[in-house]
């Protein structure tokens, strides 16, 4: 099956005319010529990276998933590729009905009837990995209650792994064939999308993820999260509250609900940086089939396979560049760079400043209709490749985020400045974690492990200093002990001596006091 699978591959390779992507070098330089020669009849007329989004169409869900991930690496794809790919589209036609209910009793262990009653058969929404049903759910503690049910393709995770099996085959060829092969580090590219991918398998993985995420907006003030409903969620089945909103793109029912679409933006914004700095914590797939907005006014989100989170240091170092740069202070940028290691210690910062500062100081005050972010994006990965930096992994998913973000504020609201929204959240942030509040805070975090440590300091000096040099220690408390005897013999002495000394004095007293 996997050598028809892979003949399969390289047919639409061909067919859509991707040995274009092959180098002119001698290396592969003839094979590309005799491509072009013997297969002179394909249809070319469409640019090369159209062709390549068709040609991931045509070879079904997992390489779509993996074209979306690569979208979103302009340090690794130019620019007219990642603008082709951004228009993947992860919609497929939905499984049959008596899959959906074979899975469902598979993953009870009974009758899906006993579970749920008015269980709609026809999704309501269907992509790669899977599809979502509505129902209500029959008996418990939820009895009732509405029910969005989202159910795994059956044999997916089969194909999947297939799949990315073959696209590691093809990443050795990448490495091999193109003279930057090894830059673009195809393998990694493959792993970390493999990693991904599996986890989205994981219905109780997302199920957890959007628990937290409910968490950390408990207030539900700018974001509702859909409540999870444990007892019926399994690894192959997620089932969740149904919520009764607006899709974020469907301006014209925003405006007929009274919504004021101009504070949905501004907290959108908010509810982005929150995530990020407060929580470290972000829903990292935000496309408008994802979002949703409440009769109230509120968001609301879904689908939280993919969610992003942030080391310590990766916190400190974007939050001091945002404030840096909205701040305008461009040598702060370069030096945060530095000092976090993205770029080697030798880098003139005065070079990288300018470089950086010719980037960003003509998107201020702009609205986000006169701003591409990733058009700044494609900018910024030039002059870091100038100056050597490291693309730092952990850091995808926020670029995937922001541009989603961006493609967000453009649809409601043009007009909004992003920088006066943002600067506040970033400020409250900063203030968290300097002075007093963030002593007291530590202090209370460390406390149980400070009441564990101390009184065990003693004596796990003395073993540390038996196992470094337990000779030299020996040697040590002998020296000590003989020095105290001889400390404990002049002592004596003197004690003698004193006592002579008052005895003496005492006599003469008495002798000639009596004269």
């Amino acid at each position: 099956m996997r050598l028809i699978r892979f003949l399969k591959i390289f047919y639409v390779i061909f067919a859509y005319g991707l040995d274009e992507f092959l180098p002119s070098g001698k290396r592969v330089g003839w094979l590309r010529t005799f491509c072009r020669a013997l297969l002179f009849w394909r249809p070319l007329g469409r640019p090369r990276a159209a062709r390549l989004r068709l040609a991931l169409e045509r070879l079904g869900p997992t390489f779509v998933k993996f074209g979306q991930l690569l979208s979103v690496r302009p340090d690794l794809i130019p620019a007219d590729i990642i603008a082709e790919l951004t228009k993947l589209q992860d919609r497929v036609p939905p499984f049959a009905e008596h899959e959906v209910t074979a899975a469902l009793n598979a993953a009870y262990g009974e009758p899906y009837t006993q579970i749920f009653r008015d269980f709609n058969l026809t999704p309501v929404a269907s992509a790669s990995i899977a599809q979502v049903h509505f129902a209500i759910i029959a008996g418990g503690k939820e009895a009732g209650r509405e029910a969005a049910i989202k159910i795994v393709r059956p044999k997916i995770e089969f194909a999947i792994r297939d799949d990315v099996a073959l696209l590691k085959v093809l990443a050795v060829l990448v490495e091999k064939l193109l003279p930057d092969g090894k830059r673009l580090r195809p393998h990694d590219v493959v792993r970390e999308f493999e990693t991904t991918i599996l986890d989205e398998l994981d219905m109780i993985r997302e199920a957890a993820n959007g628990s937290q995420l409910r968490r950390n907006f408990a207030d539900g003030r700018l974001l509702y999260v859909p409540e999870m409903f444990w007892d019926y969620c399994r690894k192959k089945v997620l089932v969740m509250e149904r919520i009764d909103a607006i899709p974020v793109n469907d301006v014209a029912q925003l405006q007929k609900h009274n919504i004021d679409i101009k504070r949905l933006s501004r907290d959108g914004v908010e509810i982005f940086f929150t995530q990020v700095f407060r929580d470290a914590f972000f829903h990292a797939d935000m496309h408008p089939g994802n979002i949703f907005v409440l009769r109230d006014g509120r968001y609301s989100g879904i689908d939280f396979g993919i969610m992003g989170s942030l080391a310590e240091r990766d916190k400190q170092y974007l939050a001091q560049n945002f404030m840096a740069f909205f701040d305008r202070d461009y040598g702060r940028v370069a030096r945060a760079h530095v000092e976090a290691g993205w770029v080697p210690k030798n880098t003139r910062v005065d070079e990288f400043e300018g470089a950086i500062r010719s980037v960003c100081e003509p998107i201020f005050g702009k609205p986000i209709k006169d701003i591409s972010f990733g058009n700044l994006l494609l900018r910024l990965f030039d002059v870091s490749r100038r100056f050597k930096m490291e693309i730092q992994p952990q850091l995808v998913l926020l670029q995937k985020t922001l541009l989603q973000i961006e493609g967000l504020g453009r649809q409601l609201d043009p007009d909004l400045d992003i920088i006066p929204i943002a600067k506040p959240v970033l400020k409250r942030w900063m203030r968290d974690q300097i002075g007093w509040r963030a002593l007291v805070r530590n202090i209370k975090e460390e406390a149980p492990l400070w009441a564990t440590i101390l009184p065990q300091l003693p004596r796990l000096a003395r073993s540390y200093l038996d196992r470094q040099a337990p000779s030299a220690l020996e040697t040590y408390f002998t020296k000590l002990e003989r020095e105290h005897r001889a400390l404990k013999r002049w002592i004596y002495i003197l004690v003698a001596l004193l006592g002579a000394t008052v005895a003496l004095q005492l006599g003469r007293w008495f002798l000639f006091g009596a004269l």
